[in-house]
Parts: structure tokens; C-alpha cells; sequence
């Protein structure tokens, strides 16, 4: 039997009271109701599509915010709010279409000028996205996620003067924004700048849950009595965490936590992970060794020593990929070539050749277009 219009009205006092209270889950089904009664209500079905996309239940938002940017044709949060959908639904050509409508309704809007550019980045249109991004920061200069995104587009087309131009921007509204200090750090170590970009890539560490770290103080460069070198990945027998381990654990005296594939080759205490941490005073994710021990880029110390498993053996020399194998065959003394690729580990520099972190090695670097050889 179809609801008065005194329930109607209840039912929508009930809706919006829960949604206003947060209960989006309590609110959701007393939208679908109203909207059942009402299916032309555009308010009802905008609201609606709203508690769904609280939800997270975005392919069902979508149907209901579209009917009410139809029905709602002037309203702009409607047409927005049907773009936002869209956008998470990877559907950016209908989202471009939605925010053309929006811009109609209020021109110069800042947010509608950066999901543009979000749109455009996501369909390849580069150039487009850029001046998308740009004409929403000639609206507002300190808009944080156009910031953000003009920094990667410029940032990948080279001009990394200008993303760092942008980052700083960003820093100075959040300076405490540990992705931002990373994003920054980054930018500065693939360039070559350690001394401003290490600082920076510290702020990886106080990312909750970015990066593995054992439950001991983090060191800072004093003496301790028993000191603990760790990969920061979450897996340690993956290829980054045993590379990580070959090239960074070198320069002080500690403990090497790796996995049962390299403890066998590492000629030094070594702890597998999971096993008790009692009597280490404090603990260092390898990466941040270059910052702690102040390395220079073109002189870091000295590899780990291995243990001498097959004295005697001839090697030819290796051609391979930046893996761990690899950077095995260098520290053990093999003529080795390593293949960087497009946009290397930051912790190689940007230099060709003869390379200082193993005597044997020398690096060739691939654009962006080659295909590696098979090794």
C-alpha cells in the first residue's frame, strides 16, 4: 500500500536525521524507500545516491545520482557529486561530460577545474590535465590536491623544478605531511641531491603501516651497545629486500636482519626476522643509513663481506637486471653489467659506467622505448 504523505515526509525526517548523525547505513534503506515512492523525486534520489557513495558502494550510487542530475539540472552539487561517482567507476569521458554541465552552473570553480584535470590525467590527456590543474590554481593557489597532481605531471614530462616548486607550495599549508615530505624527498634523490632529499625520505618511517620496523628504538646515529640493520620490506625474502640488504648493509657494526637465503652468504652476525630482539639497543632501516652515516653518493663505504663459498670457481661475466642475483654476482667480485631502467633506484645517481658501490660493477642505463636482452 502506497504511503500518505504525512509517512512520506516521517520517512524523510527519519533519513535525514540518521544521515545528518552519520548512520549512513541506518539512513540508506530509508532513501531506497522513499525514492520507491517517489522514483521521480530528484532531491530523494540525489540523497540517496549520496549515502551510498558514504558507503563506499559507488556502482550503486551510480544509477541514482545520474536520474538526479537529470532531474535536477541547475543543481550543482548534484551534477558534481555524479562526476565524483563516475570518476570511481573509471568512467572519465562520462565524468568530463558531468563536470562541463557543472562548470555551466558556477564557472571558475576551483574543485571542478581539478577533477577535470584528475579526468584528463586518467584518459592520457596530459597537456589538458595540466592546464586543467593550472586554471584551478589561478583560482585558488593553495588548492592541495591540484598542487599535488600538477607536481607528478610536471615531474613526469621532466620539469621537476616546477614539482618541486609545487611541493614546497603544498609544504607550507601541511608541513608536517609525511606523503608530502616523501613525495618531496623523492623528487630531490632521483635528481642527485641527497643533502635536501634524505632528510625528506625519512618521513617514509612515519607512514603507519608503509614499512616494516621492529619494535625497538629507532636509531639516530649515537653509539649503542648492540645495534640492529633491517630491510624495510614487509616481505624480507622478496628480490627489493635481499637487494636492499646486499647494497646497504655496509658502513657500521650491527646485526643484519635478512632472510635464510642471504644468511648464508653474508660473512657477519645475521638475525632472521621474528626471532627475539632482547639485548639490541635500537634498530635501523637500511635505507636510512646514507642519511644517518651521511654517505657520499659517489663514495659509500665498502660492501658487506661474504662468506667464500666456491673459492676457486671460474665466473664469466654477468649482464642483468637491478635484482638481488645481480647485485650478489657484483659484491662477490664477478665482472658485472647491470641494465637500469627508465627511472632507476634513486640510490644510483645518474651516472653511467664504473659504478662506486661494488669494484666490479658497471651500469648502462635504458630508455624509456628499449627492450631489455635476455640475460
Amino acid at each position: 500500500m502506497p504511503l500518505s504523505d504525512l509517512q512520506i515526509q516521517a520517512l524523510g525526517r527519519d533519513a535525514m536525521q540518521r544521515a545528518q548523525a552519520g548512520d549512513f547505513a541506518g539512513a540508506e534503506p530509508l532513501f531506497a524507500q522513499l525514492v520507491a515512492e517517489r522514483p521521480n523525486s530528484g532531491q530523494a534520489l540525489h540523497l540517496l545516491g549520496q549515502v551510498r557513495l558514504k558507503l563506499g558502494r559507488y556502482g550503486e550510487a551510480r544509477a541514482p545520482l545520474e536520474r538526479a542530475a537529470k532531474f535536477l539540472p541547475r543543481e550543482f552539487t548534484a551534477q558534481v557529486n555524479y562526476a565524483g561517482c563516475l570518476t570511481v567507476l573509471g568512467e572519465h569521458e562520462a565524468a568530463l561530460a558531468a563536470l562541463e554541465r557543472a562548470a555551466t552552473l558556477k564557472p571558475g570553480d576551483s574543485v571542478i577545474n581539478h577533477n577535470r584535470g584528475r579526468a584528463l590525467e586518467e584518459l592520457g590527456r596530459l597537456e589538458e590535465a595540466e592546464r586543467a590543474f593550472d586554471e584551478a590554481l589561478s583560482i585558488d593557489h593553495r588548492l592541495m590536491p591540484s598542487l599535488i597532481a600538477r607536481a607528478g605531471l610536471l615531474e613526469a614530462r621532466g620539469d621537476w623544478i616546477g614539482a618541486l616548486a609545487d611541493l614546497d607550495m603544498a609544504l607550507t599549508n601541511r608541513p608536517d605531511d609525511a606523503h608530502l615530505k616523501l613525495r618531496r624527498g623523492e623528487l630531490l634523490l632521483r635528481q642527485g641531491d641527497w643533502m635536501r632529499g634524505l632528510p625528506d625520505y625519512e618521513a617514509r618511517l612515519d607512514i603507519p603501516g608503509a614499512v616494516y620496523a621492529p619494535a625497538l628504538p629507532r636509531w639516530q646515529g649515537e653509539p649503542v651497545e648492540r645495534l640492529l640493520i633491517y630491510p624495510e620490506q614487509l616481505d624480507i625474502e622478496s628480490d627489493a629486500a635481499k637487494r636492499d640488504t646486499l647494497m646497504l648493509a655496509r658502513g657500521v657494526e650491527a646485526v643484519v636482519q635478512c632472510g635464510e637465503t642471504l644468511a648464508v652468504w653474508l660473512d657477519g652476525p645475521t638475525i632472521r626476522r621474528g626471532e627475539s630482539l632482547e639485548g639490541f639497543t635500537a634498530a635501523a632501516a637500511l635505507r636510512s643509513l646514507p642519511y644517518l652515516l651521511d654517505w657520499s653518493p659517489d663514495a659509500p663505504p665498502p660492501p658487506p663481506a661474504l662468506q667464500d663459498r666456491d673459492a676457486g670457481a671460474s665466473h664469466d661475466p654477468l649482464i642483468g637486471d637491478d635484482t638481488w642475483d645481480t647485485h650478489l654476482a657484483a659484491a662477490r667480485g664477478i665482472a658485472t653489467t647491470i641494465r637500469l631502467p627508465a627511472k632507476p633506484d634513486w640510490l644510483w645517481g645518474r651516472q653511467e659506467g664504473p659504478s662506486p658501490w661494488y669494484r666490479s660493477l658497471e651500469l648502462v642505463r635504458q630508455s624509456i622505448s628499449s627492450t631489455p636482452s635476455s640475460s
